[in-house]
């Protein structure tokens, strides 16, 4: 029987960073999760004195406890994966990114591997959750190269909505962005994170995407300043704005993964390629 103080089991795990709110359900359901001994069940709460573990390893105290919440933007290159284990050790974005002093990165959606541009990581499993959930409604945009001839018919049609082997998805807005003839530059903006669902819309009107960068999530935008491959923390009106925009209230501090008085901290722009040559030294 549950306890109906302290949070929900999945909330507390989430903002511990291990995961997003919805793999810890599944993970609860899998029976992966022990809650004072016993298997955890969904609906279970947990206080700071319960014992949790996860795959029979103890979650530690100090995790549990930690409260500082960390966001980064990372300009993803092409050929990257956003997973945390590739079976062919291919590089993934969680090589290119300095541990966060409390939890782990978890990434707010997934790019392809041939897919580039802005990705939100953060600590806070919370915060990801929400980030993703359609309930907020919060807008992706991409630059996207089309090979194939798009008509105003076509364009139309994105926008009003095709069937998908998944269900019905549509563009909230196309627009073009410059290029000729049969390849031809777009902006594209969608509501949904479903996999490749913006190459898939493409697809289902006979074109097909050669170049795929997101430049926008919410309300955070991908500037110039950050390279591919480099990545930077949120300022103070982007972390504002991206509660405000799940309803998040601001009761967990932002931590800094770099002190901004530091010779390191004042380089707003952080580059994981010199991580990775610093690794290998």
């Amino acid at each position: 029987m549950s306890d109906k103080s302290g949070e929900r089991l999945q909330k507390v795990l989430a903002n511990a960073g291990l995961g997003s709110r919805r793999e810890i359900e599944g993970w609860i359901s899998a029976g992966r999760v022990k809650l004072n001994g016993r298997i955890a069940r969904l609906g279970d709460r947990a206080q700071s004195e319960d014992t949790i573990l996860l795959d029979e390893r103890p979650v530690g105290r100090k995790r549990l406890n930690a409260n500082e919440r960390y966001v980064v933007l990372y300009n993803k290159p092409e050929g990257e994966l956003v997973t945390r284990h590739d079976p062919q050790n291919r590089r993934t974005v969680f090589d290119q990114l300095p541990k966060p002093p409390s939890g782990r990165w978890i990434s707010v959606g997934r790019l392809d591997i041939n897919s580039s541009g802005l990705l939100l990581l953060t600590n806070d499993g919370e915060l990801a959750n929400r980030l993703m959930h359609p309930k907020y409604r919060l807008d992706r945009e991409y630059a996207v190269r089309v090979h194939g001839e798009v008509t105003q018919d076509k364009v139309k049609q994105l926008v009003q909505g095709v069937e998908l082997e998944d269900g019905p998805a549509r563009f909230e807005d196309v627009v073009e962005s410059g290029g000729e003839k049969l390849n031809r530059w777009f902006h594209v903006v969608i509501m949904e994170g479903r996999n490749r669902e913006v190459r898939r819309l493409w697809q289902a009107v006979e074109t097909r995407v050669s170049r795929l960068k997101r430049v926008r999530y919410g309300p955070v935008i991908l500037d110039s300043a950050v390279k591919v491959g480099q990545w930077r923390e949120l300022d103070k009106l982007e972390r504002k704005a991206l509660l405000k925009a799940v309803d998040l209230r601001t009761d967990r501090p932002w931590g800094r993964l770099f002190r901004p008085d530091t010779q390191q901290g004042r380089k707003r722009v952080h580059s994981g390629l010199s991580r990775r040559m610093k690794a290998s030294n």
